[in-house]
């Protein structure tokens, strides 16, 4: 009996082929079925009543053979799957085993050489992966990398992987998934050992080395939990020529620090585009990303281009330093914070992307689209960034289309920050469908149902700026069972509307006024007057309250709004008291501001007054109560002297950290 065929679902055909083939298939199946036959090597063979014949022998769908001429994966094969499947019965658990279970050698006979090569060196660098073990819910075994997902959909048997990566491009991903899977087994058993040891023991020191043992990383294993996050690989030392590719960036940080965007002369271009060759030698993706950005920050100033922006350049100075202090103090997993050498882009094989609406920015003196899509068999949201034109199109479609459609596609290619693009090309063929909004029926990972889980989770966030560099990374479908109010500032130009999500929680869907989407407030109060099933939007926390930004909104029975897109309209919003600014936030973006200008201006090159007004911050964030960020920007007043040094630079990132973690919490 083909125990790998019985395990197949419909599921699973159609991300193994398409959903369209596996319709089609099963109707003519109901019709006519095929005649079976088994040979001794386990080939299974089908001949249809209309003349096809059909040879499936182990190893995939892809060796499967048929005479009806037709290329690929025919409906003939699939169809010879499903009469397989109705004739015989599996009671096989699938929910207790693992990927892990793979060999090396299982590996290379699978991917062949050159493939497993490539994910040898991405394991001797390090990388982070998430881990889910299959369940009754969802047999199939998942593993999310930087690049791609991959499903294991048969148990035992390597033929059987579905991927997003282009068959062939990156197969090297299915060694980085088994080889996860291994890490994961292998810190679930040490954390069984240690559980069990714990409890043999009597003692109370025993019992003190048990508690002792219950640590993040142990319960990072989670035995009895589906999601997993792993580090896998990595140097088992301290990688000098890593190391020493950060201390250099983190070293450009600290000339931008003391000398100031304002005073750079021409030759850090070039000690900038070598810190970014040795942070790519290295590997290490994040601060390569924020090195690019600095340096798109510093030509900006240079050529007194509207999109510099002393803040912007003030977070990445700090996110460097910040990384490499996570590191360098064992604060999380390695890859997760310098990144991984996951390829920049990975072609995608067909993707189905559902539309969760859009938001338009303005970047100096040009106005940017970003597009947000759902990809339900990675369970990630993916950006499609371009620059916006009223009626311009991408792939055939336009922006509007996109935002609110569903886009099957050949064409996609993904990169490891879960940005995406959409090629051009003759073969490969991309349609786009209005959409219905039926967005929640999308993975759990990617709906909230119940606020309070979102809190808990948003809870357990390390800081932002030693997060991985991944866009859309808290972008969600909140389900909306009830709309308890709407207000409208006038001062402030915000919209602000409570509601409320069948499972328990409030939130507030939180929108601002910009020029570059002038009927967006229009369009959500719209929205939110009439039946609104879900939003779409980034999830944040503010002073311990749920926010949704918009971006979509599923209403009525099958319709999708896309807010930022909407013509400015008089629909009318009943206005309210204009409500004063919180005093712990305006504190915190005061000093923050203020810290900003030291980037800007350089240490070596602040004015005399720069010390009072440090002070001035200093009192005002004591009198909301925040000591322990008052004490930092006070330290770096005290600090500051005629000859700033390597010293001074620390106290800066202290003091600015501090206020950029103190902002998220607020």
């Amino acid at each position: 009996m083909r125990a790998d065929l019985l395990a197949l679902t419909q599921e699973s055909l159609a991300a193994l082929t398409n959903r369209g083939l596996v319709k089609r298939a099963t109707r003519e199946v109901e019709q006519a079925p095929p005649a079976i036959s088994e040979d001794p090597d386990g080939t299974v063979r089908g001949t249809y009543p209309d003349g096809p014949e059909t040879a499936l022998p182990q190893g995939g769908l892809e060796k499967g053979s048929c005479t009806c001429g037709a290329t690929g994966i025919c409906r003939h094969v699939v169809g010879l799957v499903i009469a397989y499947q109705s004739g015989n019965e599996t009671t096989e658990d699938v929910t207790r085993w693992s990927p892990g279970v793979f060999t090396d050698e299982q590996l290379e006979a699978r991917i062949g050489a050159r493939q497993l090569n490539a994910a040898r060196r991405a394991h001797r660098a390090g990388y982070v992966a998430r881990v889910h073990r299959p369940s009754a819910a969802d047999p199939a075994p998942r593993v999310e990398l930087g690049s791609a997902t991959v499903r294991f959909l048969v148990p035992g048997d390597l033929g059987f992987v579905h991927t997003d990566a282009v068959a062939g491009v990156r197969d090297d991903v299915i060694a980085l998934a088994v080889w996860a899977f291994q890490a994961a087994d292998a810190k679930a058993a040490d954390t069984k050992d240690a559980k069990a040891g714990a409890k043999a023991a009597d003692t109370k020191d025993a019992k003190a080395g048990a508690k002792a043992d219950d640590t993040k990383d142990a319960k990072g294993a989670n035995t009895d939990g589906q999601d997993v996050q792993v580090d896998v690989g990595g140097p088992a030392t301290a990688d000098t020529g890593t190391d020493a590719s950060l201390d250099a960036a983190v070293h450009l940080a600290g000339e931008i620090l003391l000398t100031g965007a304002t005073h750079v002369g021409p030759g850090l271009a070039a000690t900038v585009a070598e810190v970014r060759q040795r942070l790519d030698r290295a590997g290490l993706r994040w601060p390569l990303l924020a090195v690019g950005d600095i340096e798109e920050q510093l030509a900006a100033y240079e050529q007194r281009a509207t999109s510099y922006s002393h803040d912007r350049l003030a977070g990445l100075v700090a996110e460097l330093h910040a990384r490499h202090r996570a590191v360098t103090n064992r604060a999380g997993l390695r890859a997760r914070i310098l990144g991984t050498r996951e390829a920049a882009e990975t072609p995608m094989r067909r993707a189905r992307l559902d539309g969760l609406g859009c938001r338009l920015r303005t970047v100096g003196d040009e106005t940017q689209v970003e597009i947000y899509f759902a990809h339900a068999d990675s369970a990630t949201v993916l950006v499609l960034r371009r620059p916006y034109r009223e009626g311009g199109r991408v792939a055939g479609a336009t922006a509007a289309q996109l935002a609110g459609g569903t886009v099957v596609t050949e064409s996609a290619i993904r990169s490891a920050s879960r940005t995406v693009r959409l090629a051009t090309s003759r073969v490969a063929k991309t349609t786009v469908t209005p959409s219905q909004g039926m967005w929640t029926a999308l993975p759990d990972a990617l709906v909230v149902r119940d606020l309070r889980e979102l809190a808990a989770h948003l809870d357990g966030l390390p800081p932002r700026v030693v997060r991985p560099r991944v866009e859309a990374e808290l972008v969600r479908v909140v389900e909306v069972a009830e709309v308890r109010s709407v207000h409208y500032s006038p001062g402030a130009q915000r919209l602000d509307a409570v509601v409320a999500a069948p499972a328990g929680g409030v939130a507030t869907i939180t929108a601002t006024h910009t020029a570059a989407a002038p009927g967006a407030l229009d369009a959500i109060a719209a929205a939110l007057r009439g039946p609104v099933r879900a939003v779409a939007g980034t999830v944040g926390r503010t002073r311990g309250v749920i926010t949704v930004e918009p971006l979509g909104f599923a209403v009525g029975a099958d319709a999708v709004v896309v807010p930022d897109l909407a013509p400015a309209g008089g629909f009318r919003v009943d206005g309210g008291p204009v409500l004063d600014e919180d005093p712990l936030r305006h504190a915190v973006g005061a000093a923050a501001e203020l810290l900003a200008e030291v980037p800007h201006r350089g240490l070596r090159m602040l004015p005399p007054t720069f010390a009072g007004r440090l002070r001035d911050a200093e009192q005002t964030l004591l009198r909301v109560g925040l000591r322990r960020a008052a004490a930092s920007v006070g330290a770096l007043r005290e600090g500051l002297g005629p000859d700033p040094d390597d010293a001074t630079v620390r106290l800066w990132v202290d003091a600015y950290v501090r206020l950029l973690v103190t902002a998220e919490l607020q």
